[in-house]
């Protein structure tokens, strides 16, 4: 039985953290980054075909149907794990990429 507890309203901070206990719980920490980029284009790949299938795109009737929301999910989640492999605190990088993008001329 898991351990986990998500608080209530959670921090960019907070969903980082329990992905990385997350990961320690089921196993996962012991992937590498290169383990882990992989993962993460299958997710988005399932991401894709589900908002293909939502967005009313033909496919097979032997392909199983995905919700695109939890498939957004695992994109989101294997994203934070790839992050705290890579020592990215995602918080404060996102908020120095926004700084440096709001002095820019967009056109």
């Amino acid at each position: 039985m898991s351990q986990l507890h998500l608080k209530e309203s959670p921090t960019l901070a907070d969903l980082q953290q329990y992905v990385r206990a997350m990961a320690a719980e089921r196993g996962f920490d012991k992937n590498t980054v290169e383990q882990r980029f992989q993962l993460l284009l299958e997710e988005l790949g399932e991401l894709a075909k589900a908002a293909r299938k939502q967005g009313g795109m033909r496919f097979a009737d032997d392909t199983s149907k995905r919700d695109v929301a939890e498939e957004a999910a695992d994109v989101f989640i294997v994203f934070l794990g790839l992050c705290n492999l890579l020592g990215i605190d995602l918080e404060q990088a996102f908020r120095n990429k926004e700084e440096k993008n709001k002095q820019r001329v967009w056109k």
